[in-house]
């Protein structure tokens, strides 16, 4: 699959929920609710969503904003998991392997930047 298409359907994705959830939207506020999450908390995901779509658009740090999003795909799975939610959690399956995916296309930039962060002390 090609890279940029892989971006795409990660932007798309990230951008759609990270809004729904900080515009308080209700299906986002009864999920969180129903998983006993805080509603700060549902804010700070829709926060981190955004941000990492942000850096997947900026060719030094995409490979950062892909590797933020497997974080939160990480996050989503083991929600779905405790509450059995299955179909939600295969879409979420889903979603992790492309942002693997994507985050091993960048491999090299993410070992740079780790490279040069550690040159600087």
């Amino acid at each position: 699959m090609k890279s940029k298409v892989v971006v795409l359907i990660l932007l798309v994705i990230f951008l759609v929920s990270g809004s729904a959830k900080l515009m308080g939207l209700n299906f986002e506020l009864e999920a969180f609710t129903r998983w006993g999450y805080p509603i700060w908390f549902m804010y700070l995901v829709g926060f981190i969503e955004i941000a990492a779509v942000v850096l997947l658009l900026i060719p030094k740090v995409s490979s950062i904003g892909s590797l933020v999003m497997a974080g939160v795909m990480a996050g989503a799975i083991a929600t779905h998991m405790m509450h059995h939610e299955w179909l939600m959690l295969i879409v979420a399956l889903a979603i992790l392997v492309l942002t693997l995916y994507r985050t091993y296309l960048g491999r090299e930039k993410i070992q740079i930047l780790i490279e040069r962060s550690l040159s600087r002390r």
